[in-house]
């Protein structure tokens, strides 16, 4: 006797072609959700530990080492000491050598804004927002040598070789924007800082978390198709590619290099739309032009006012960190950045109007726009000055033991100073920090615990901030 099946009440509802195609399509739907999903990195896991105040951070990094006595840091003993030894020290040796008596800055320093911050007149612009910012006036360096300081402020090591910290955001948090990079640099319009790529590195992270290197006037090379490439043909290219690119995922999967290199020319393709819509300015209205001096006769500083409004173009899309560098290596101390050894006055005058006006404009315009409740603005340099002059110069050399940064927007106090350096300026004496407690404040700020944010190398689990730092809560609201 032959067996009958016998379906079941589901089985039966199958054969009404009816329910066979609403069950298909909403089963491609649910296929296509999770793609989408995926893709934004929403099935990943969300890497935050606690909720986050900032959504994505612009650090504004001025190379060369600003002098924090002749910028943000007033020191009336200094003024009214001018021209005497320092107290206590018989022969003052720093990094180039001999130093001379105080000196008083050249600028003169003025209260500012609704809270009085004394802010030195070379930056007159940001000392025009200075109710907006919240001062660190005790940051310490390991290093008084510029390469060393510069990766030091990247990354947390004053070797190369270790992931910025851009692209540790990077890998916790990802892009808001699946069209733009997580993490972009900005180099100065005169050209990269001395480290260059080692600012923006991925370390040992996977390659797809290194920093894309973007400038207002430097658009990315090579997106265009080329003509005698059709649509059709290019887009049939794309298709074969991806799933080659597949075939080898499935094939080597815990090749990391492979996996950054795909994701790479991935968002390449998407960049030839993304980018040349995120880098085209004309449309800013002639105000916002004119508050970031796009049209000054300077065309470094108008240069660098349009590698600002990107920076604000690029967090209003979704890019997460953003670093914009102020300065560029050369030859010769100070010609290009803020390394004032021998003629500090000249030099100062020359770079201080590039920064004030584009940067001071930058932070009003993410005020108006509504941004500054979820953008963080982090101004920084790799170590502070001496309060004296280098011996025979009219020039401070290096000081690790005591500068200035400054926060600004989500997050962090407003119109507030926390910390400070001796009366002359020279060494950090109060709430004395060190990078690290820098670097975890920006974390903590996007919703990350920087002891967890690891990621495992060599057999030991690294993070941007090693063994070191505590998150500075005395300036978050």
């Amino acid at each position: 006797m032959a067996a009958h099946s016998v379906l079941t009440p589901v089985g039966l509802g199958l054969l009404d072609r009816r329910r066979f195609l609403a069950g298909l399509a909403d089963g491609l739907a649910a296929i296509a959700l999770v793609d989408l999903l995926g893709a934004s990195g929403a099935l990943a896991g969300d890497r935050r530990h606690h909720r986050a105040r900032a959504r994505s951070v612009i650090q504004v990094f001025c190379t060369g080492a600003v002098s924090h006595v002749d910028t943000f840091d007033h020191k009336p003993e200094l003024e009214r000491r001018h021209g005497e030894p320092m107290p206590g020290v018989d022969k003052l040796i720093t990094f180039q050598g001999e130093n001379g008596a105080l000196t008083r800055s050249p600028w003169k320093f003025r209260p500012r804004g609704e809270s009085g911050k004394m802010t030195s007149d070379l930056l007159p612009e940001i000392g025009g927002v200075v109710d907006r910012l919240c001062f660190l006036h005790s940051l310490t360096s390991r290093t008084n040598t510029h390469g060393p300081g510069e990766v030091f402020l990247s990354t947390g090591s004053t070797r190369e070789g270790f992931p910025s910290i851009g692209a540790w955001v990077s890998y916790g948090l990802g892009s808001e924007n699946a069209d733009l990079p997580a993490y972009v640099a900005i180099p100065d319009p005169r050209g990269v800082p001395q480290q260059g790529p080692a600012n923006w590195s991925s370390g040992f992270l996977p390659g797809q978390f290194q920093g894309t290197p973007l400038g207002a006037d430097r658009p990315l090379p090579h997106l265009a198709r080329p003509a005698k490439v059709s649509a059709d043909a290019d887009k049939a290219a794309r298709e074969l590619l991806a799933r080659l690119n597949d075939e080898h995922r499935k094939k080597y999967p815990d090749d990391s290099d492979l996996a950054a290199r795909m994701e790479s020319y991935e968002l390449a393709a998407r960049l030839q739309l993304a980018a040349p819509e995120v880098t085209d300015l004309n449309g800013e209205t002639r105000s916002t032009r004119a508050l970031y001096g796009l049209d000054d006769a300077n065309p470094i500083k108008a240069g660098f006012g349009r590698n600002c409004m990107l920076a604000r173009r690029l967090v209003e899309r979704g890019v997460r960190y953003v670093t914009l560098f102020n300065g560029a290596f050369a030859m010769g101390e100070g010609n290009l950045n803020w390394d004032g050894h021998r003629r500090i006055k000249s030099d100062y005058d020359r770079h201080g109007p590039i920064l004030d006006q584009p940067l001071a404009g930058l932070i009003r315009d993410l005020e108006a726009r509504g941004l500054l409740d979820d953008v963080l603005v982090v101004w920084t340099t790799e170590f502070g000055r001496m309060p004296t002059f280098q011996k025979g110069t009219e020039g401070r050399d290096h000081n690790p033991s005591g500068y200035t940064a400054w926060l600004c927007g989500a997050g962090v106090k407003r119109a507030f100073s926390f910390g400070a350096t001796d009366e002359f300026g020279h060494r950090a004496v109060e709430e004395v920090l060190e990078v690290y407690d820098l670097h975890a404040t920006i974390l903590h700020l996007l919703g990350i615990d920087h002891t967890r944010l690891t990621y495992r190398f060599n057999g030991i689990e690294r993070r941007l901030t090693d063994v070191h730092g505590h998150v500075i809560e005395a300036v978050l609201t």
